[in-house]
Protein backbone atom coordinates (compact mmCIF):
# COMPACT_ATOMS: atom_id res chain seq x y z
CA UNK A 1 0.00 0.00 0.00
CA UNK A 2 1.93 3.51 -0.88
CA UNK A 3 0.61 7.10 0.09
CA UNK A 4 1.33 10.19 -2.09
CA UNK A 5 2.08 13.33 -0.58
CA UNK A 6 2.31 16.36 -2.51
CA UNK A 7 3.52 19.22 -0.89
CA UNK A 8 2.49 23.19 -0.27
CA UNK A 9 0.66 24.02 -3.69
CA UNK A 10 1.49 27.38 -4.07
CA UNK A 11 -0.71 29.72 -6.54
CA UNK A 12 -1.86 28.85 -9.77
CA UNK A 13 1.63 27.91 -10.52
CA UNK A 14 1.51 25.13 -8.18
CA UNK A 15 -2.13 23.73 -9.80
CA UNK A 16 -0.84 23.87 -12.77
CA UNK A 17 2.01 21.96 -12.36
CA UNK A 18 -0.50 19.52 -10.21
CA UNK A 19 -2.79 19.43 -13.04
CA UNK A 20 -0.03 18.56 -15.38
CA UNK A 21 1.81 15.69 -13.47
CA UNK A 22 -0.55 14.33 -10.92
CA UNK A 23 -2.25 11.70 -13.31
CA UNK A 24 1.43 10.33 -14.36
CA UNK A 25 2.62 9.85 -11.01
CA UNK A 26 -0.15 7.98 -10.02
CA UNK A 27 -0.23 5.92 -13.15
CA UNK A 28 3.44 5.49 -12.33
CA UNK A 29 3.44 5.03 -8.69
CA UNK A 30 0.10 3.61 -8.35
CA UNK A 31 -0.65 5.25 -4.45
CA UNK A 32 -3.48 4.00 -2.97
CA UNK A 33 -4.14 7.65 -1.24
CA UNK A 34 -3.25 11.00 -2.54
CA UNK A 35 -2.67 14.12 0.02
CA UNK A 36 -2.08 17.28 -1.15
CA UNK A 37 -1.33 20.14 1.09
CA UNK A 38 -3.22 22.65 -0.40
CA UNK A 39 -2.59 25.96 2.38
CA UNK A 40 -1.36 28.54 -0.51
CA UNK A 41 -3.03 27.07 -3.17
CA UNK A 42 -4.99 30.66 -4.13
CA UNK A 43 -2.71 33.00 -5.16
CA UNK A 44 -0.38 31.84 -2.53
CA UNK A 45 -2.40 32.17 0.46
CA UNK A 46 -5.56 30.19 1.50
CA UNK A 47 -7.68 27.99 -0.45
CA UNK A 48 -11.09 28.37 -2.00
CA UNK A 49 -13.86 26.03 -2.49
CA UNK A 50 -13.32 25.97 -6.09
CA UNK A 51 -9.54 24.64 -5.55
CA UNK A 52 -10.50 22.29 -3.08
CA UNK A 53 -13.27 20.42 -5.37
CA UNK A 54 -10.66 21.20 -8.25
CA UNK A 55 -7.90 18.98 -6.24
CA UNK A 56 -10.49 16.23 -5.44
CA UNK A 57 -11.31 15.85 -8.80
CA UNK A 58 -7.59 16.08 -9.94
CA UNK A 59 -7.38 12.47 -7.80
CA UNK A 60 -6.32 13.52 -4.50
CA UNK A 61 -8.34 11.96 -1.28
CA UNK A 62 -7.66 14.16 1.32
CA UNK A 63 -6.32 18.31 1.05
CA UNK A 64 -4.21 19.45 4.32
CA UNK A 65 -3.58 23.21 4.92
CA UNK A 66 -1.60 25.24 7.64
CA UNK A 67 -0.94 28.64 9.35
CA UNK A 68 -2.71 30.35 6.57
CA UNK A 69 -5.21 28.00 6.08
CA UNK A 70 -7.54 31.30 7.50
CA UNK A 71 -6.66 33.79 4.58
CA UNK A 72 -9.10 33.47 2.36
CA UNK A 73 -12.48 34.15 4.01
CA UNK A 74 -14.70 32.38 2.26
CA UNK A 75 -13.25 29.08 3.56
CA UNK A 76 -15.46 29.96 6.60
CA UNK A 77 -18.70 29.43 4.08
CA UNK A 78 -17.62 26.02 3.52
CA UNK A 79 -14.77 24.23 5.59
CA UNK A 80 -17.00 22.72 7.97
CA UNK A 81 -18.97 20.82 5.07
CA UNK A 82 -15.46 19.52 3.48
CA UNK A 83 -14.98 16.18 4.37
CA UNK A 84 -11.62 15.82 3.24
CA UNK A 85 -10.70 19.35 4.01
CA UNK A 86 -8.41 19.08 7.66
CA UNK A 87 -6.94 22.35 8.98
CA UNK A 88 -4.46 21.97 12.48
CA UNK A 89 -6.01 20.43 15.01
CA UNK A 90 -4.24 21.90 17.18
CA UNK A 91 -6.08 25.14 17.08
CA UNK A 92 -8.63 26.55 20.34
CA UNK A 93 -11.83 24.16 20.90
CA UNK A 94 -14.27 26.00 18.52
CA UNK A 95 -12.49 26.64 15.43
CA UNK A 96 -13.85 25.90 12.13
CA UNK A 97 -13.52 22.43 10.46
CA UNK A 98 -11.37 19.83 11.62
CA UNK A 99 -8.28 18.55 12.25
CA UNK A 100 -8.27 14.83 11.32
CA UNK A 101 -10.58 12.73 8.69
CA UNK A 102 -10.49 9.55 7.19
CA UNK A 103 -10.13 8.09 3.75
CA UNK A 104 -11.29 4.52 2.91
CA UNK A 105 -9.23 2.75 0.03
CA UNK A 106 -10.62 -1.13 -0.26
CA UNK A 107 -12.05 -0.97 2.77
CA UNK A 108 -8.86 0.22 4.74
CA UNK A 109 -8.99 3.20 6.29
CA UNK A 110 -6.14 5.83 6.68
CA UNK A 111 -6.59 8.31 9.28
CA UNK A 112 -4.85 11.95 8.39
CA UNK A 113 -3.48 14.37 10.77
CA UNK A 114 -2.85 17.88 10.66
CA UNK A 115 -0.82 19.49 13.12
CA UNK A 116 0.52 23.46 13.33
CA UNK A 117 3.84 23.97 15.18
CA UNK A 118 4.11 27.06 17.24
CA UNK A 119 7.68 28.04 17.53
CA UNK A 120 8.17 30.98 14.99
CA UNK A 121 4.44 31.20 14.32
CA UNK A 122 1.23 32.02 16.24
CA UNK A 123 0.84 30.47 19.59
CA UNK A 124 -1.95 27.79 19.59
CA UNK A 125 -2.82 24.99 21.63
CA UNK A 126 0.63 22.18 21.64
CA UNK A 127 0.85 20.38 18.95
CA UNK A 128 2.31 17.60 20.87
CA UNK A 129 -0.57 16.91 23.34
CA UNK A 130 -3.29 16.75 20.23
CA UNK A 131 -1.38 14.56 18.64
CA UNK A 132 -1.62 12.23 21.68
CA UNK A 133 -5.07 12.37 21.70
CA UNK A 134 -5.71 12.34 18.18
CA UNK A 135 -3.96 9.31 17.55
CA UNK A 136 -5.41 7.66 20.96
CA UNK A 137 -8.67 8.44 18.70
CA UNK A 138 -7.41 6.94 15.32
CA UNK A 139 -6.19 3.48 16.50
CA UNK A 140 -9.85 2.70 17.41
CA UNK A 141 -10.37 2.62 13.56
CA UNK A 142 -6.78 2.44 12.01
CA UNK A 143 -3.74 1.68 12.07
CA UNK A 144 -2.65 3.50 9.20
CA UNK A 145 -1.99 7.15 10.76
CA UNK A 146 -0.55 10.03 8.27
CA UNK A 147 0.69 13.65 10.15
CA UNK A 148 1.21 16.84 8.18
CA UNK A 149 3.65 18.65 10.78
CA UNK A 150 2.99 22.26 9.06
CA UNK A 151 6.10 24.12 11.05
CA UNK A 152 9.02 26.65 10.63
CA UNK A 153 11.69 24.96 12.70
CA UNK A 154 13.61 21.75 11.83
CA UNK A 155 13.83 21.27 15.05
CA UNK A 156 10.35 21.09 16.21
CA UNK A 157 9.37 18.39 13.05
CA UNK A 158 12.23 16.04 14.09
CA UNK A 159 11.09 16.39 17.30
CA UNK A 160 8.08 15.57 16.28
CA UNK A 161 9.17 12.78 14.18
CA UNK A 162 10.81 11.13 17.14
CA UNK A 163 7.66 11.56 19.42
CA UNK A 164 5.88 9.89 17.22
CA UNK A 165 7.59 7.27 15.90
CA UNK A 166 6.32 3.65 16.25
CA UNK A 167 2.87 5.30 17.12
CA UNK A 168 2.24 6.78 13.44
CA UNK A 169 2.64 5.45 9.64
CA UNK A 170 4.37 8.72 8.73
CA UNK A 171 5.31 12.48 9.75
CA UNK A 172 6.11 14.90 6.99
CA UNK A 173 7.35 18.59 7.70
CA UNK A 174 5.84 21.12 5.38
CA UNK A 175 5.88 25.07 5.31
CA UNK A 176 9.31 26.27 4.89
CA UNK A 177 9.00 25.07 1.29
CA UNK A 178 12.52 23.31 0.55
CA UNK A 179 12.92 19.80 0.23
CA UNK A 180 14.87 18.74 2.89
CA UNK A 181 17.18 15.52 2.01
CA UNK A 182 17.21 13.53 5.39
CA UNK A 183 13.83 11.25 4.23
CA UNK A 184 14.13 7.58 6.65
CA UNK A 185 12.34 5.33 8.11
CA UNK A 186 12.84 5.86 12.14
CA UNK A 187 13.86 2.87 14.28
CA UNK A 188 9.96 2.17 15.01
CA UNK A 189 8.68 2.54 12.00
CA UNK A 190 7.61 5.91 10.91
CA UNK A 191 8.37 7.56 7.89
CA UNK A 192 9.89 10.70 8.26
CA UNK A 193 11.22 13.89 6.07
CA UNK A 194 11.20 17.61 7.63
CA UNK A 195 10.16 19.31 4.71
CA UNK A 196 8.68 17.78 1.80
CA UNK A 197 9.15 21.13 -0.63
CA UNK A 198 6.88 22.78 -2.36
CA UNK A 199 4.86 22.42 -5.15
CA UNK A 200 4.70 26.17 -7.25
CA UNK A 201 7.15 28.76 -8.79
CA UNK A 202 10.77 27.38 -9.28
CA UNK A 203 12.79 30.95 -9.94
CA UNK A 204 11.33 33.01 -7.43
CA UNK A 205 11.97 32.67 -3.33
CA UNK A 206 9.51 30.12 -1.67
CA UNK A 207 7.08 30.84 -4.38
CA UNK A 208 7.11 35.29 -3.99
CA UNK A 209 8.95 36.72 -7.00
CA UNK A 210 12.52 37.83 -6.34
CA UNK A 211 12.48 41.44 -6.43
CA UNK A 212 9.92 41.78 -3.80
CA UNK A 213 12.32 39.36 -1.31
CA UNK A 214 15.33 41.15 -2.23
CA UNK A 215 13.77 44.92 -1.41
CA UNK A 216 12.55 43.55 1.89
CA UNK A 217 15.93 41.88 3.03
CA UNK A 218 17.72 45.10 1.65
CA UNK A 219 15.55 47.85 2.85
CA UNK A 220 13.64 46.68 5.70
CA UNK A 221 10.53 47.90 4.18
CA UNK A 222 7.24 46.84 3.60
CA UNK A 223 6.74 45.16 0.64
CA UNK A 224 3.80 43.75 -1.03
CA UNK A 225 5.06 40.07 -1.78
CA UNK A 226 3.10 38.42 -5.21
CA UNK A 227 3.12 34.70 -6.68
CA UNK A 228 6.00 34.40 -9.14
CA UNK A 229 5.07 33.28 -12.26
CA UNK A 230 7.43 31.20 -15.19
CA UNK A 231 8.69 28.22 -14.66
CA UNK A 232 7.41 25.39 -12.01
CA UNK A 233 8.53 22.80 -9.52
CA UNK A 234 6.65 19.91 -7.90
CA UNK A 235 7.61 18.42 -4.40
CA UNK A 236 6.17 15.02 -2.78
CA UNK A 237 6.93 11.99 -1.71
CA UNK A 238 5.89 8.43 -2.03
CA UNK A 239 5.54 6.16 0.99
CA UNK A 240 5.43 2.45 1.38
CA UNK A 241 3.82 0.98 4.45
CA UNK A 242 2.81 -2.54 5.76
CA UNK A 243 -1.22 -2.63 5.89
CA UNK A 244 -1.45 -4.97 8.58
CA UNK A 245 1.17 -3.29 10.94
CA UNK A 246 0.60 0.32 9.81
CA UNK A 247 4.33 0.67 9.88
CA UNK A 248 6.17 1.93 7.12
CA UNK A 249 8.62 0.23 4.68
CA UNK A 250 10.28 2.82 2.71
CA UNK A 251 9.95 7.28 1.90
CA UNK A 252 11.07 8.76 -0.72
CA UNK A 253 11.16 12.30 -2.60
CA UNK A 254 9.63 13.14 -5.86
CA UNK A 255 11.04 16.42 -7.18
CA UNK A 256 9.87 17.84 -10.18
CA UNK A 257 11.42 20.68 -12.56
CA UNK A 258 13.71 21.74 -15.01
CA UNK A 259 16.95 20.96 -13.66
CA UNK A 260 15.66 17.30 -12.08
CA UNK A 261 13.19 15.16 -14.32
CA UNK A 262 11.53 13.32 -11.26
CA UNK A 263 14.79 12.66 -8.85
CA UNK A 264 14.02 9.66 -6.61
CA UNK A 265 16.61 9.54 -3.68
Amino acid sequence: MRILFIGDVVGSNGREMVKTHLSTLKKKYNPSITIINGENSAHGKGITQTIYRQFLELGAQAITLGNHAWDKREIFEFIDEAKYLIRPANYPEGTPGKGIAYVTFNDVEVAVINLQGRTFLPAIDCPFRKADELIEEAKKRTKIIFVDFHAETTSEKIAMGWYLDGRVTAVVGTHTHVQTADERILPEGTAFITDVGMTGPYDGILGVTKEAVLTRFLTNLPVRFEVDEGRGQLSGVIIELDKTSGHAKSIKRIQINDDHQEILM
